[in-house]
C-alpha cells in the first residue's frame, strides 16, 4: 500500500465511522497538517474518494464528505452481485490448476487472518480472494469490470466486515464458494458468489439506511 492509498484509507475511516461529519468541509491545508504530508497525496486520496461517493466537490466549498443514496448502493450491490456470479459460474466451467492452486491459497489466507481476529488483514485477504475469482473466469473483461466496480465498493464492503461475526460468515461463505468450483458446479458457484454479495449489501444498508447527503451541501 503506497503512502497515498494510507491516507485514503485513513480518511476513509473517519468518514465511514462519522468522525468527519457528512457535510463538512475536507480542507487540503488542514488535512495536509494534520497527517503531516503535503497538499498533493491528499488531493490524490481525495479524488480517490470521490470515485466512490464518500467525497464530493462542490463550487465554491470544495471537498465536502458524501455518501451514495442508499439506494444507489443497493443498485451498486446488485450489480456487484451480479458480476460475481458469472464469474464463479465460469471459473467453475473454465478452472486450470494454477488457478485452483490460488484459490486454495486464497483461502488459507482468510483463515489465517481470522485466527487473528484482524478486520483489516482479513479484508485484504478478501480482496485477494475475489481477485483470483475474477481471474479464474478467464474472461479479461469481465474480470476488469468486476475489478472496477469491487474498487469502488471498497469502502462499503470494509465497513461491512466490521459487523459482529460477520468474519466467520464470510469464510465460510468463501469455503462454499471455493468447494463449488472446485467441483465444478456452476450453478452452485454462481449462487453462492451471489449470495455472498448480496448479504453484504442488505447488511450494509441496515448500517446507513438514515445516511443522506445533506440537501443543503
Amino acid at each position: 500500500m503506497n503512502h497515498t492509498q494510507r491516507l485514503r484509507q485513513r480518511i476513509e475511516d473517519e468518514i465511514v465511522s462519522g468522525e468527519l461529519a457528512l457535510g463538512s468541509r475536507l480542507d487540503e491545508n488542514q488535512l495536509a497538517a494534520r497527517f503531516g504530508v503535503s497538499r498533493t497525496p491528499i488531493r490524490e486520496a481525495l479524488l480517490q474518494l470521490a470515485v466512490t461517493g464518500l467525497v464530493q466537490t462542490k463550487p465554491r466549498r470544495g471537498a465536502i464528505v458524501s455518501a451514495p443514496e442508499p439506494h444507489l448502493l443497493l443498485a451498486m450491490f446488485e450489480a456487484m452481485a451480479e458480476i460475481e456470479a458469472a464469474c464463479g459460474r465460469l471459473a467453475a466451467r473454465r478452472l486450470v490448476p494454477d488457478d485452483a492452486a490460488a484459490l486454495r491459497a486464497a483461502l488459507d489466507g482468510c483463515r489465517a487472518a481470522l485466527a487473528l481476529s484482524d478486520t483489516e488483514a482479513y479484508y485484504a485477504e478478501n480482496y485477494v480472494f475475489h481477485t483470483v475469482v475474477y481471474r479464474a473466469s478467464r474472461n479479461a473483461f469481465l474480470a476488469e469490470q468486476a475489478l472496477s466496480l469491487h474498487r469502488r465498493l471498497a469502502p462499503y464492503r470494509r465497513l461491512q466486515l466490521r459487523v459482529r461475526q460477520r468474519l466467520p460468515q464470510s469464510l465460510a461463505e468463501h469455503e462454499a464458494i471455493v468447494a463449488a468450483i472446485l467441483a465444478g458446479d456452476e450453478t452452485k458457484a454462481a449462487e453462492a458468489l451471489r449470495t455472498h454479495v448480496v448479504v453484504q449489501g442488505d447488511r450494509f444498508t441496515d448500517l446507513v439506511a438514515g445516511l443522506r447527503a445533506p440537501s443543503a451541501a
